[in-house]
């Protein structure tokens, strides 16, 4: 595991020292400095794959790794992770190198959750699909049927 939003700085360190690693990564929201852009993110935050042979390497310099937190084991054990997944993974990659990202299929009349910005927490009725990356949501705010507009990517589906 890394240490939060340090996978690129672990990445880069652990190759630097000579690992194999592979950071799967999608397009996403990177917010710096109070603004948003879009750009590649860990696919799964926090977590990388290193490549270790038991015997041969040396997997000590690994905990004290700028950005690494610790391996995931069971018992005294890193997780070993078959080579064919990683491949599978490799081989579903755009031509950026990034995954694309799958969102949930929302469709008109799912109940959602607002996850992102100064409506966050909300939730409210999807009424519509307004184009590939929006939906219009309808939300009870003061006793009143609001209708707001959000990017898919900005909302998911309320339990």
């Amino acid at each position: 595991m890394t240490k939060p939003r340090l996978e690129e700085v672990a990445d880069e360190n652990l190759q630097r020292q000579g690992y194999g690693t592979y950071l799967p990564r999608i397009e996403g929201k990177i917010k710096r400095a109070g603004t948003v852009s879009r750009g590649p993110v860990a696919m799964f935050p926090r977590y990388m794959f290193i490549e270790l042979e038991e015997g041969v390497d040396n997997w000590a310099p690994i905990r004290s790794t700028r950005g690494v937190q610790h391996l995931v084991r069971f018992g005294l054990m890193p997780v070993p992770v078959p080579a064919e997944l990683i491949e599978y993974l490799r081989g579903r990659e755009n031509d950026q190198g990034y995954h694309d990202a799958v969102y949930p299929e929302i469709k008109a009349g799912d109940r959602v959750r607002i996850t992102e910005g100064v409506m966050a927490g909300y939730e409210g009725i999807c009424n519509a699909r307004t184009g590939k990356e929006r939906v219009e949501i309808l939300l009870d705010l003061v006793g009143n049927a609001n209708r707001v507009t959000v990017k898919t990517d900005e909302i998911e589906l309320a339990s």
